[in-house]
């Protein structure tokens, strides 16, 4: 009998995989759901710790399937896809790795900025098709001395803002509740975007959050102004964001997350002065591993005290 059943193990680090099933004695969860629900009967009890990621998620049914679970380590900082509402009504204790991709993201969210705005990935395709001997590429914006606006001052905002002073850019944000800082606050996301040149999404997904930037922020943002998201797909109404890039309401947008992922809008696709990545924001060497660590140590503090090193409940 095992103490920790990995979900979702198609999406972790092959190496967190390999540690926790050959070190921590892990069992894989199956995909497929009539081979689950025999995988269940037969060792869903005594399961303490369940590993999974912001892409499988963790619903109510599963952890009713698992009895005797205590914890659910979720390797990424995002947690909205598992239902923390009902692990914590059962007593069950959930985990993120936080600060660990602080880094990676931000480097990621200001390569957005500078993608979209210079069109960096426009002007490769325009090259490579050998357009160039037909005339010179569309000239672009400069990022330098740009007003940037971010939803979202938490820590990766903090880390964008810090990278982007280098820039000489002017930071402005939003957050819930104003913190310390010497950036120009402003009371809404609405408002935000009236301001900005840039607008960076870095908030939490959930409901809380759903379609927060609407098609009156991004009229808002208007012509001249740029939507980078770095947060959860569903944080922008995808289709007011497709209608005003039509539109030209905005001037272009730089995504790494969707809300259909790996699903991809085609009509984004189909947009020259959009730059998609497929959520690579954490995909580096170093921040996996990082957050791999985190997970582990969290499931291995668990088994030995009952204690979790990054609770979120």
């Amino acid at each position: 009998m095992s103490n920790v059943v990995i979900a979702g193990q198609h999406v972790l680090l092959p190496d967190l995989t390999e540690e926790l099933t050959t070190e921590d004695g892990a069992l894989c969860l199956p995909a497929d759901e009539s081979e689950r629900r025999s995988f269940l009967d037969e060792h869903g009890a005594g399961v303490k710790v369940a590993v999974t990621s912001s892409f499988a998620g963790f619903d109510a049914d599963l952890m009713d399937a698992l009895p005797d679970l205590e914890l659910i380590a979720n390797f990424g900082v995002g947690y909205d896809s598992t239902d923390v509402e009902a692990a914590s009504e059962r007593g069950i204790t959930v985990s993120n790795t936080p600060d660990v991709l602080n880094d990676g993201v931000a480097d990621l969210g200001v390569g957005l900025i500078i993608d979209v705005l210079r069109g960096i990935s426009a002007s490769d395709r325009f090259a490579r098709a050998g357009k160039w001997k037909n005339g010179a590429f569309p000239l672009q914006r400069e990022v330098t001395g740009r007003r940037v606006g971010i939803l979202g001052l938490g820590r990766i905002g903090q880390e964008v803002a810090t990278r982007l002073e280098g820039f000489r850019c002017e930071i402005g944000y939003h957050n819930r509740n104003e913190v310390e800082t010497s950036y120009r606050y402003f009371g809404g996301a609405e408002e935000l975007a009236g301001w900005a040149e840039v607008l960076v999404v870095l908030t939490p997904g959930g409901a809380a959050t759903k379609a927060l930037v609407d098609a009156d922020v991004l009229a808002a943002l208007g012509p001249e102004g740029y939507l980078v998201n770095i947060a959860r797909g569903t944080v922008v109404d995808e289709d007011a964001l497709v209608q005003a890039l039509n539109d030209a309401t905005i001037a272009g947008a730089g995504l790494d997350v969707y809300p259909n992922e790996p699903h991809i809008n085609e009509a984004l696709m189909a947009l020259d002065n959009v730059v998609l990545t497929p959520h690579i924001a954490s995909g580096t060497r170093e921040t996996r591993r990082a957050m791999a660590d985190t997970v582990l140590e969290n499931v291995r503090t668990w088994l030995a005290d009952g204690r979790a090193v990054t609770p979120v409940n």
